[in-house]
């Protein structure tokens, strides 16, 4: 999974990124809300931290006495993040996760909410962090709302981890004549809300001529919009490209839907973090850059088949 994702949600540029050619294969959705696994307790951190958890002493005291790391997430964005057939959270960022909370001797518990609500979530102080495909925007990272340009909160701080872009995607074998953004003036398309999907078409939607605007459906998350396109409600789609691929790679059997035309505004994915949390902040930046060097992070981007995404190190509100 937006410019509002993401993902996607109010700042200007959500869920963007440019990935390349990514060949999308797997499942994704963040770790489910639920896996609670207590780190024993306040005495055994310096132990991990020296042997099996190099990085633990990274995090703050409240945190490692915890043992968990709460995460938002919209886990409906395979392959990013997402449940499998038999329930469980799987995808890119989970995995990631997992990785993570080996160097930081944490657990990190995902629990389920819709994107466009997720940074309310952070600054309510229900999550630690927001992990969900999230576009790294200035928007977001200023707390301004991207339809509105007014201040709505103290922003966010993000840990860059992966690059991708938005495209855009039909019924197969029906394109509807569309190659471009242009192209969806007087066609009906559908996406998630608060997404930069969403906040590119009503861009583009300025610059249609008057009686052929772009007709928009906004869901609260990108399946839904697939389902309306696969039952001929829409024209069209839009989402993040690795998001766009993977429908396209899965969606009945790869006879639903294609891609059409190239990908656009590249952008950072990142991991939202409160901005008085500067000592988390740094923690998980750290713990990245240790799973990008002891190649943990390329296996990942290799068995989820997106490693035209990936990054060489963590870096700290990259986005623009």
């Amino acid at each position: 999974m937006t410019a509002s994702s993401t993902r996607r949600t109010t700042a200007a540029q959500s869920r963007l990124a440019a990935v390349g050619a990514i060949a999308v294969a797997g499942a994704l959705l963040l770790t489910g809300c639920g896996d609670q696994t207590e780190n024993s307790d306040s005495g055994g951190s310096d132990n991990q931290s020296a042997a099996g958890a190099p990085l633990a002493d990274k995090l703050p005291q409240s945190v490692r006495d915890k043992g968990v790391i709460k995460v938002g997430s919209d886990i409906a964005y395979a392959p990013v993040e997402f449940k499998d057939k038999s329930g469980e959270t799987v995808g890119i960022d989970p995995d990631l996760a997992d990785a993570m909370g080996k160097q930081l001797g944490v657990e990190f518990e995902f629990e389920n909410g819709t994107f466009d609500t997720l940074i309310t979530g952070l600054r309510s102080k229900r999550y630690d962090i927001a992990m969900s495909a999230m576009t790294d925007t200035k928007e977001r990272q200023e707390g301004i709302d991207s339809e509105t340009g007014k201040k709505v909160g103290q922003g966010v701080d993000f840990v860059d981890y992966f690059t991708a872009g938005v495209s855009i995607y039909t019924k197969k074998g029906d394109d509807q004549g569309i190659k471009t953004w242009a192209d969806l003036c007087g066609k009906k398309l559908v996406l998630q809300r608060g997404t930069v999907s969403e906040d590119l078409a009503k861009a583009e939607n300025e610059k249609c001529p008057a009686g052929k605007k772009i007709s928009m459906e906004a869901f609260d998350n990108d399946q839904q919009a697939q389902t309306r396109l696969r039952a001929g409600g829409a024209d069209a789609g839009s989402s993040d490209f690795p998001v766009a691929a993977y429908a396209v790679k899965t969606s009945g059997g790869g006879k639903d839907f294609q891609l059409v035309g190239e990908q656009v505004e590249a952008a950072p994915y990142g991991i939202a973090v409160a901005k008085d949390n500067t000592q988390l902040r740094d923690a998980l930046k750290a713990a990245l850059d240790a799973v990008i060097a002891n190649g943990e992070y390329k296996k990942i981007m290799d068995k989820w088949g997106v490693a035209e995404g990936a990054v060489t190190e963590a870096t700290i509100n990259g986005g623009k």
